[in-house]
């Protein structure tokens, strides 16, 4: 592969990023793009890349989506300039002769959708990490959220399909005046075992 990045690269991704709840300035279009580009290399099992994503930042969007939301998360995803929901299909084997076309992957996940909620609820949330990863490489902040009303969600935005939300990300550049004292982490002792 390449060389390890940067201490500065490294902190932006993961040392010294972090949730914030209030943002300011624009992302734009081009940005929304230029995200999506980059998270979709992220690795999925079978390439399977079952998540969909709506940037929600329109006033219109705003007001489908604010029903949805909790009361502690209300004003700042209202105020934020791009809300992510970060949804997954659960249907993605119907793309999979395009994404694995090796082998008839598509034949193992045909059956009863409820037998796909699993590997798409899993590899959705790791899109969804990659897109917080990409954002935070772009110089965008990220404030990701559960909180709020999945059947409402999915009722404004996915009604008729057979995708459903996971969780939600504001984007945008972050207030550090918004942002907690850094809570504590597991130790490496405490997390993992080399075996």
């Amino acid at each position: 592969m390449s060389k390890v990045l940067t201490d500065p690269a490294l902190d932006q991704l993961f040392r010294t990023a972090r949730t914030y709840n209030a943002f300011g300035g624009e992302v734009s279009d081009d940005t929304l793009h230029q995200l999506y580009d980059l998270l979709k290399f992220g690795p999925t099992a079978a390439n399977s890349t079952p998540a969909r994503f709506v940037f929600v930042k329109t006033p219109e969007g705003k007001q489908l989506l604010e029903p949805a939301l909790d009361p502690g998360n209300h004003d700042k995803t209202m105020a934020a300039p791009v809300t992510v929901i970060v949804g997954f299909d659960e249907d993605f084997h119907e793309k999979l002769p395009v994404l694995f076309p090796h082998v008839d992957a598509k034949a193992w996940f045909d059956g009863p959708r409820e037998n796909r909620q699993v590997p798409a609820f899993r590899n959705g949330s790791l899109q969804g990490a990659y897109l917080i990863l990409a954002a935070r490489a772009l110089g965008l902040d990220c404030g990701p959220m559960s909180g709020f009303d999945n059947a409402k969600v999915d009722a404004a935005f996915f009604a008729g399909t057979a995708i459903k939300s996971n969780f939600l990300v504001n984007l945008g550049i972050g207030d550090p005046t918004s942002i907690f004292p850094r809570s504590p982490r597991l130790g490496f002792d405490e997390a993992c075992r080399i075996l």
